[in-house]
């Protein structure tokens, strides 16, 4: 069953649902980070396609879901790894920017089998954590701690340390 989304706040919208609860260690690192976020993201759990499908299949009907369950005039960030990869300072930049558009914000995150094209046209920011594989899972606690490392550096709080050994 999807989680119901809370009334404020940027909406992420992921498929598939945490296994094993909130004792689950990656959703206890998403709540983590998630409660530090002001405002925090709201979460829509999409339920994953039918395993028999073929990965294109696949990736259609999770795609439909994930567009499907988007307010109307969403500022639509996919998260896929052929996306722009920002360092913390160009991400908090652009999370400024797209507060500043006045449209609600929603995060995609696909299944096993990545975002459908359709998703990744709809979008209107293709973001990408790195070149690795990350799980999707725990995709969530990674948007959630860049996206509060984002507020730290936007509001000049000490948790992002800019500096770097050379």
């Amino acid at each position: 069953m999807p989680l119901a989304p809370r009334a404020t706040g940027p909406l992420l919208i992921a498929v598939g649902r945490m296994r094993g609860g909130s004792a689950a260690p990656e959703a206890a690192l998403f709540a983590q980070y998630n409660a530090r976020l002001r405002p925090p993201l709201r979460v829509l759990e999409i339920p994953e396609a039918p395993a028999g499908a073929s990965p294109a299949e696949r990736r259609r009907r999770e795609g439909a879901a994930l567009l499907a369950a988007l307010p109307g005039n969403a500022f639509v960030v996919a998260l896929d790894l052929g996306g722009e990869a920002p360092g913390s300072e160009g991400f908090a930049a652009l999370t400024a920017r797209w507060a500043e558009s006045g449209r609600p914000l929603a995060f995609l995150i696909g299944g096993a089998d990545g975002l459908d094209p359709a998703v990744l046209a709809r979008a209107d920011h293709v973001l990408s954590l790195g070149p690795f594989t990350w799980p999707h899972l725990l995709v969530r606690a990674l948007l959630a701690e860049q996206l509060y490392r984002a507020q730290a550096i936007r509001t000049g709080h000490p948790y992002h340390r800019a500096w770097r050994p050379s």
